[in-house]
């Protein structure tokens, strides 16, 4: 039976230049699997860099996407900033939540991974495609500024941002959490661009959520 649900297609931007190489896969592996279990999805990474999410509510696929993101920034190296680029496509599929996405070749994967393509040419690190979305303009810019945002984090920013999104707590509790002040937090936070992105996540889950009604 089809169903709605989200696909992340992505890779990590540079993998080849990073120096512990093992440490990053390490770190992409681990996020991949805590998304998928709190997402109730599937996820996997390939070919050394790449990886692939799917999800079955739609509504959590772009909190997932800068989770992912923020994940890998804010264990970055010293020299080096570790990042990657996700193409989330929504749409209808056939795919089974205990099928393993490796084994998937359902249109919206299909869909994704040909948008990650498409990204190689450009210099987004996240995009947005909704299968039949006649006005995706809108979407297409906010995802873009949001885009902008995620680019100039720091790993002190991605840290704050993370927490701030997988514990869902006061800033006093996330400055207990990283052993720092509150108004530390607030100025990680702050630099982050958090109320902004934050209301960007609260729109787009939002109306993802109304398009599967």
């Amino acid at each position: 039976m089809s169903q709605r649900i989200a696909v992340l297609t992505g890779d990590v931007i540079e993998s080849r230049q990073v120096e512990d190489s093992s440490r990053l896969f390490e770190t992409l592996d681990a996020a991949l699997q805590a998304l998928a279990t709190r997402y109730r999805g599937q996820g996997e990474r390939y070919r050394g860099d790449g990886f692939q999410l799917a999800l079955p509510d739609p509504a959590d696929a772009m909190t997932a996407a800068v989770l992912l993101r923020a994940a890998l920034i804010r264990h970055s190296e010293d020299r080096q900033r570790w990042d990657a680029r996700i193409a989330v496509a929504v749409g209808p599929d056939h795919w089974d939540p205990e099928q393993r996405v490796t084994q998937a070749s359902g249109e919206t994967f299909v869909r994704s991974g040909q948008n990650l393509d498409a990204m190689s040419d450009s210099h987004a690190h996240l995009q947005l495609n909704i299968a039949d979305e006649k006005e995706s303009g809108c979407l297409d810019l906010l995802t873009h500024f949001a885009d902008d945002l995620i680019d100039g984090w720091s790993r002190y920013s991605a840290e704050a941002v993370y927490l701030s999104l997988w514990h869902d707590e006061s800033q006093q509790a996330l400055a207990e959490r990283l052993g720092i002040s509150q108004p530390g937090v607030h100025k990680r936070l702050r630099a982050a661009r958090w109320p902004l992105l934050a209301d960007y996540l609260a729109y787009i889950s939002q109306r993802l959520k109304d398009d599967t009604r």
